[in-house]
């Protein structure tokens, strides 16, 4: 197999597994080492092949995603498993269920109605498992690396910001943004966040309907209220607001505060909702009185909204490389040199909260 990504998928219709054979094994660097019509053998064949990215469809006979997604990582821990979900409630709600339990992102399955829809999955499909492999050996690497020197810190290749006209009075708004494995990186950000004295804004990349499973699931999980924006909603000190799929979540000034206002124009940074237009937005209700932070996501959305607020003296924060599922966004803004802090993410709730004291 040399060093090709290796893939194993799990889903109970035939058609889906020959399709996504017939588009990554275009890859010269992937191979399919596995395809499994259920849970079950999904299980037995994780054990036999070790495969490096699991897709897993969440609802078969026999043995469901949710219920063999442990065993499969118990099988093979260093897997990493990707939820394969339709664009149902009951979907996405299985489907959060399953990365708190372990899955690292969930992929909708695409329209049959749309050859766009099929080409753009295509190209995210591929990506992403690039992506999560080249994350996985990045990781592996500097684990060997802090093995061989565990005497010396691991020295850092780029420079916090020292801004000494930032606003360090309590912040007016907290903005989060998050891509791949955002959703438990949330759950574990959001718990630190009750009561807090301002409201906190957060773009997840996620299609509609997920969204609002979203949070509900962070509500349920951390006690903080939480809620999918609606146009028009008014921002509540002490409530969280997640951007609906399918729009970007901006804000307006209005004679009882700050409301949401609902965006339906074209994909930033090819995602909707997108964490640039939020950040901009928020600039101009709340001026510099925003305190920002980026957690683990492919891409780079939110750099730009980020380097406008540490322009106008807002704070900006992001998760370090060693605890994300994939360093991509918060890469970007911590190269940029626009971060007060890079954390481990069990370290940002706390500092968080410490923000608002």
């Amino acid at each position: 197999m040399g060093d090709k990504i290796t893939v194993m998928l799990v889903d109970d219709s035939s058609v889906i597994r020959r399709a996504l054979s017939n588009t990554l094994e275009k890859e010269p660097d992937i191979e399919i080492v596995a395809s499994a019509a259920n849970g079950q053998v999904g299980v037995d064949m994780a054990r036999l092949k070790k495969p490096d990215i699991v897709i897993l469809d969440v609802e078969m006979p026999i043995m469901d995603g949710l219920t063999a997604l442990p065993l499969i990582l118990k099988e093979s821990p260093s897997s990493k498993v990707v939820m394969f979900s339709t664009l149902t409630a009951k979907g996405a709600d299985t489907t959060l269920k399953a990365m708190a339990l372990g899955a690292i992102e969930c992929v909708v399955k695409p329209s049959a109605q749309s050859a766009n829809n099929e080409s753009n999955f295509q190209d995210y499909i591929i990506n992403l498992i690039k992506t999560l492999y080249k994350h996985k050996l990045s990781k592996a690497a500097a684990a060997a690396s802090t093995d061989a020197l565990s005497t010396a810190p691991a020295s850092k290749d780029f420079s916090l910001l020292k801004d000494p006209m930032a606003f360090k009075d309590s912040p007016s708004l907290l903005a989060i943004g998050s891509s791949t494995g955002g959703p438990n990186a949330l759950f574990e950000v959001c718990s630190h966040l009750k009561n807090l004295p301002a409201p906190v804004v957060i773009t997840q990349h996620m299609p509609p309907t997920f969204t609002k499973v979203l949070a509900q699931h962070i509500s349920e999980k951390t006690g903080v209220p939480t809620a999918e924006g609606e146009d028009g909603m008014p921002l509540k000190a002490g409530h969280i607001y997640v951007a609906p799929g399918g729009f970007h979540m901006l804000f307006e000034k209005s004679d009882n505060g700050p409301i949401i206002r609902l965006d339906d124009s074209a994909p930033v940074n090819f995602c909707k909702p997108a964490v640039d237009p939020m950040l901009s937005s928020a600039l101009d209700v709340f001026g510099h009185k925003i305190l920002t932070a980026i957690l683990t996501g492919m891409g780079s959305d939110g750099l730009g909204g980020c380097k406008a607020v540490a322009q106008q003296h807002g704070r900006v924060i992001a998760q370090d490389e060693q605890t994300c599922t994939v360093w991509g966004m918060p890469r970007a803004v911590t190269l940029e040199g626009i971060c007060e802090e890079v954390l481990p993410l069990q370290s940002i709730g706390p500092w968080l909260k410490k923000q608002f004291i």
